[in-house]
């Protein structure tokens, strides 16, 4: 894709975002996303938008300054699907009220209906063994009984750690979450974590 009348070319990557790194050029703690990219020798790549360090998946890399504010600005709606395990029961009144829009602790707002299915149920002590170390370090003390449950679901909008924060409005405590899209853009199952590709939108 070229910018019109000239002939710089702007590129655009896939990353698929490991847990344990933040979104930014530099931090003094942890890891960053640019990290990744510093073979391409490209001082314009910045991320399009942003995941907690805990969250997985997809992150898009460009250098395309106009695109990535199409991708991220509230006024778009771009639609943002995630695969999430949570520690808690998900029952059929607690999806109405996250798929109606929740009030977040803090917000006098309202979220926007959201998509959100739950495909699996099962107990802590199966869902154990799929979770990060640190994750499973943090909640170790609970109960192996503990219900868990995971799913699919799908916002239009982006707040600060939203997603964890509507599941803890409904008294549930995401343990991994991960990006699978954005829009028409899916995150390439053969990417392994911390593994990038071009592509073009």
């Amino acid at each position: 894709m070229q910018e019109k009348n000239s002939c710089r070319t702007y590129h655009y990557y896939m990353f698929n975002k490991p847990y344990g790194c933040v979104t930014a050029h530099r931090d003094a703690r942890f890891p960053t996303v640019m990290d990744y990219f510093k073979e391409l020798h490209n001082d314009r790549l910045s991320p399009a938008g942003r995941l907690d360090r805990e969250t997985e998946g997809l992150l898009v890399i460009t250098d395309d300054g106009k695109w990535n504010q199409m991708m991220t600005h509230p006024s778009y709606r771009k639609k943002k699907t995630y695969e999430f395990i949570v520690l808690g029961e998900l029952g059929k009144e607690k999806l109405r009220m996250l798929q109606d829009g929740i009030l977040l602790n803090g917000s006098g707002v309202p979220t926007l209906p959201c998509q959100i299915t739950v495909t699996d149920t099962s107990v802590l002590s199966e869902t154990m063994p799929s979770l990060h170390p640190d994750i499973q370090k943090a909640i170790g003390d609970n109960r192996p009984s503990h219900p868990t449950a995971a799913g699919t679901i799908t916002i239009a909008e982006g707040r600060k750690r939203q997603i964890r924060r509507m599941m803890k409005a409904v008294h549930c405590c995401v343990v991994a979450l991960k990006r699978i899209s954005i829009d028409d853009i899916v995150l390439d199952k053969n990417l392994a974590p911390g593994e990038w590709k071009e592509f073009f939108p």
